[in-house]
């Protein structure tokens, strides 16, 4: 969606790596924004992000408009999540994961790539996509690429840019309390675990609204047995709303 820092960078450089020719998309979905004003403050920054892109050697960069997209004479049916979009973000943006699943959905039929680079950071996103791609049965590879963090440990995400110096710097505390889970993931209950992190990110100037280890590939509650546990948080920073996660167990 634009205002591109280095976390998109290292999917074009995946991508120039291991295929051909990369297309990168540009486009702010209105579809998977549930609250206006945050639509409205996304940062928008083409001609940066142009310039980033082409010093990269990015093949071609499709910004389409919303009617080119969404065009007004096309009907879209409803596309079946099966419930991973109602659990961690989809509970607090409902209505995300839909337009979500109904942009990427658009871009592959009108891309037709062959293979599809999402970042780790987006990980419900990416659960969900999955789900979109086998059950539309899109001839496309899936790849997740690690999240690239600051020296902080702060995960990159263009709303960083929102974020005052003091908070930018203490928002490490997300890295911190997802170090300190994955540490803690083999002696200790999850429920018990889960408590503890949520405290952890109870910081002045912060308001954590979930912290949940979850199965990686059906989202839902992670138990011992669970062979892809994966830990995911979304904090509030100030007035700036950061994702994060780690892998525990894969």
């Amino acid at each position: 969606m634009g205002a591109l820092h280095e976390g998109h960078l290292s999917l074009l450089r995946r991508s120039k790596a291991e295929t051909t020719i990369s297309v990168v998309s540009i486009f702010v979905n209105p579809t998977q924004f549930n609250d206006s004003k945050d639509l409205a403050n996304y940062p928008r920054t083409l001609d940066a992000d142009l310039d980033m892109l082409y010093a990269e050697g990015c093949d071609v960069v499709f910004v389409p408009d919303v009617d080119e997209v969404y065009p007004k004479d096309e009907t879209s049916a409803s596309i079946d999540l099966q419930g991973l979009d109602l659990s961690m973000e989809g509970f607090f943006r409902p209505g995300h994961f839909a337009g979500v699943a109904q942009v990427v959905k658009r871009l592959l039929e009108i891309v037709e790539p062959d293979s599809l680079y999402m970042g780790q950071k987006d990980f419900q996103q990416v659960a969900v996509i999955r789900h979109l791609i086998e059950t539309h049965d899109f001839p496309v590879t899936l790849v997740m690429c690690p999240t690239l963090r600051e020296a902080s440990g702060l995960a990159m995400s263009s709303r960083n840019v929102r974020l005052s110096e003091d908070l930018r710097t203490r928002a490490t505390v997300i890295y911190q309390t997802l170090t300190y889970c994955k540490e803690h993931y083999d002696v200790m209950p999850i429920k018990d675990l889960q408590a503890i992190c949520m405290e952890k990110l109870q910081q002045p100037g912060f308001r954590p609204e979930y912290f949940e280890i979850v199965d990686g590939i059906s989202l839902k509650p992670a138990d011992k047995s669970t062979q892809y546990a994966v830990a995911c948080c979304a904090v509030w920073a100030g007035d700036v709303r950061l994702i994060d996660n780690m892998i525990l167990k894969s």
